[in-house]
């Protein structure tokens, strides 16, 4: 039985305006009435979204931006990091379907547990060095709530818009979560100005840890995707509740009845694996505490900016055809993929991982020499945030059914952490620094060559009734 409440209009006979039509017909629904036609929203629903990520895997953002977590000794970090996205790879495989089972608001607030627990070791190893096990256990553990939480994120983020919306909910998302990097590295940078320890103090991250808490509660607020109508009056697609076999089938299902996704399985290796060398590696390899924390602060703050342009300016101009926003978003992504990577290049040649463990004199903010590096930060956070939302754009262009997109977005943080897990662990051993940018240069740039076929060949101005459904 249903709330009277809740209750929406059903109006017959109509097909909502924007990219539907001419694709399907569907059902259309009133728009609830009084403060339930704010609160239940989908941009108000999808700005609780970014809230959560603001403080849980905001604070983590800011965290590791500062290079090594904030110590003097970032091979702990390195290793936590790389357990961390070696259990995010194996329960993120399979976290779209723990997200259809439990559904999509229950996964997101399960996900959140991970993000205090990890930042509080670096508390512990503040004050107790040579624990440095708790940390590298922490990172496992967030590892399985973070494959949870991303993947009920993608899922909520990219079923709640019409076709014509998802770029603009992607922007929306993407800066009110990276608010979250931009706050909790001007509270590093407040905290740390003085510092001459190269570390940061113990008030920076008890402040993180209450924020990441705080983050628990907020799913709370937000409203059951059943009940859920978007701006078209159409219905959110409900995810179906089989048995967990049927579930499970359907990760395969999904690969057998629309093989594309595989060609952006290469885009979704690469997507975190640029984050070692430009937070370890250049950040934190060159940089006095102060500026890792203004440099942090920067780069979250040009992630924004970066995201609102690609998915509003790009991705939902209605004046183009979706398949030529499709592939002017790629030539833009590709365009940034190389201007950083060469200037990035000319930096890494004049110093490597032996040269900087013995300079006392890293670059602080008032060097002559800092306005010329915090730029390819910069730069950095706009092919960050272009890169992560292009790759959501692409997988909502491909369905709007939200157990599907929970599955691609299972394979998108599985393989995601893949490799991260990876380049984490050859920074925490000590491979060159030259290996691991070179090496983030070249599967950036096959990421994007891998992509195109699928962009050209199953890309399409409208979504087709067959790609609704597994």
């Amino acid at each position: 039985m249903s709330d009277p409440a809740l209750e929406t209009e059903k109006v017959g006979g109509q097909t909502p305006s924007g990219e539907y039509e001419g694709s399907q017909q569907v059902e259309i629904f009133g728009r609830p009435t009084g403060w339930r036609r704010f609160y239940y929203h989908p941009t108000t629903q999808v700005a609780l979204l970014g809230f959560v990520c603001f403080m849980c895997p905001g604070m983590y953002n800011a965290l590791t931006g500062l290079g090594g977590g904030g110590q003097v000794n970032a091979a702990a970090q390195a290793n936590a990091s790389s357990a961390l996205y070696a259990t995010f790879a194996f329960f993120g495989f399979f976290s779209g379907t723990i997200s259809n089972v439990l559904g999509a608001r229950l996964t997101l607030t399960l996900g959140t547990l991970g993000y205090p627990l990890y930042i509080s070791s670096f508390l512990v190893v503040n004050i107790h060095p040579n624990v440095t096990a708790y940390v590298i256990a922490s990172g496992a553990v967030l590892g399985v709530s973070a494959a949870m939480l991303w993947t009920a994120q993608g899922s909520l983020m990219m079923a709640y818009p019409t076709e014509a919306q998802k770029g603009l909910y992607i922007g929306i998302f993407w800066a009110i979560f990276n608010l979250g990097g931009v706050v909790g590295s001007a509270v590093a940078f407040a905290e740390n100005f003085h510092s001459t320890a190269n570390g940061v103090s113990n008030g920076t991250y008890i402040g993180f840890v209450v924020l990441t808490v705080t983050g628990f509660f907020l799913p709370l607020l937000m409203v059951d995707p059943e009940k859920m109508t978007r701006t078209d009056g159409t219905r959110v697609v409900l995810a179906r509740h089989p048995s967990w076999k049927a579930e499970f089938l359907n990760l395969f299902v999904a690969l057998k009845d629309d093989p594309w996704v595989v060609l952006l399985f290469p885009m979704f290796f690469a997507s975190n694996y640029f984050y070692t060398w430009q937070f370890n590696d250049y950040n934190g390899a060159l940089f006095t505490i102060r500026a890792r924390s203004l440099n942090n602060f920067i780069y979250w703050s040009a992630q924004i900016f970066g995201s609102v342009f690609i998915g509003y300016c790009i991705l939902d101009k209605k004046s183009l055809r979706r398949r030529t926003r499709a592939f002017l978003g790629w030539v833009i992504v590709f365009f940034m993929v190389f201007v950083v990577h060469i200037w990035s290049y000319f930096y890494q040649k004049t110093y490597t991982r032996a040269s900087e463990a013995s300079n006392p004199n890293k670059i602080d903010i008032y060097d002559s020499s800092f306005p010329s590096h915090v730029w390819l930060m910069i730069f950095y956070g706009f092919l960050d945030s272009m890169w992560q939302t292009y790759a959501y754009w692409l997988m909502g262009a491909m369905s709007n059914d939200m157990a599907k997109l929970a599955v691609f977005t299972g394979f998108y943080k599985c393989l995601q952490s893949s490799g991260a897990a990876g380049v984490w662990r050859a920074d925490g051993v000590g491979l060159p620094y030259m290996n691991i940018f070179l090496s983030t240069w070249g599967l950036t740039a096959a990421g994007m060559l891998f992509a195109f076929p699928m962009v050209y060949f199953r890309v399409k101005d409208h979504t087709e009734p067959e790609d609704e459904t597994l």
